[in-house]
């Protein structure tokens, strides 16, 4: 940041009166700009037929991560929930109807200053299609998943916790329950 959004003036870096970090602060109107962590929110969103369950995977069609597969996610906006987001995002970018059910995974990326966060979601149908965001989306059984070609580790930890749960829902060992992690390695 180089200018005040209040004002225009030049801002620095500097640790604000009673603060303990470095906030930018404007020299002329006194503003100190905060900068907070991005909310990125999706869903799983599953189908189920005849006893086999299937994920919805978009091929992202935008950097970062350009042809890698993600789960439907994006950047929450200002003004909706965080049900809202996972809800539009699924429908921008597989063009997919949901029912959301709860919060699954939440997920601390602090190196790129995220916070990920995806529910569970059962598909309404099969009129699904890629957004402008990707390049082509499908169901994927667990034994399907293009593993090696997962876009972030995020999506990777997400639908690892989904299968073994859902293996012990079939067992009746368990049942679905929210997963929290601290993702701290930077991509290659």
């Amino acid at each position: 940041m180089k200018f005040c959004s209040e004002c225009g003036q030049p801002v620095s870096l500097q640790i604000p009166q009673d603060d303990t970090r470095q906030r930018y602060v404007c020299g002329s109107c006194g503003t100190i700009h905060y900068q907070n962590p991005k909310m990125v929110v999706g869903s799983v969103p599953v189908w189920e037929q005849d006893g086999q369950v299937k994920v919805l995977l978009c091929k992202r069609a935008i950097e970062p991560r350009l042809g890698y597969w993600t789960l439907p996610a994006g950047f929450m906006e200002n003004e909706e929930t965080t049900e809202d987001a996972a809800v539009r995002e699924t429908e921008e970018e597989a063009g997919a109807r949901i029912k959301l059910h709860e919060l699954y995974t939440l997920v601390n990326v602090p190196h790129v200053h995220q916070v990920h966060l995806f529910y569970r979601a059962t598909l309404l149908d099969l009129d699904y299609h890629a957004g402008i965001e990707s390049l082509e989306v499908d169901l994927y059984t667990e034994e399907q998943i293009p593993w090696a070609e997962i876009a972030f580790p995020t999506v990777e930890f997400t639908l690892r916790a989904f299968f073994a749960d859902l293996k012990k829902v079939r067992t009746g060992d368990g049942g679905f329950t929210l997963h929290t992690e601290d993702i701290r390695r930077r991509m290659i």
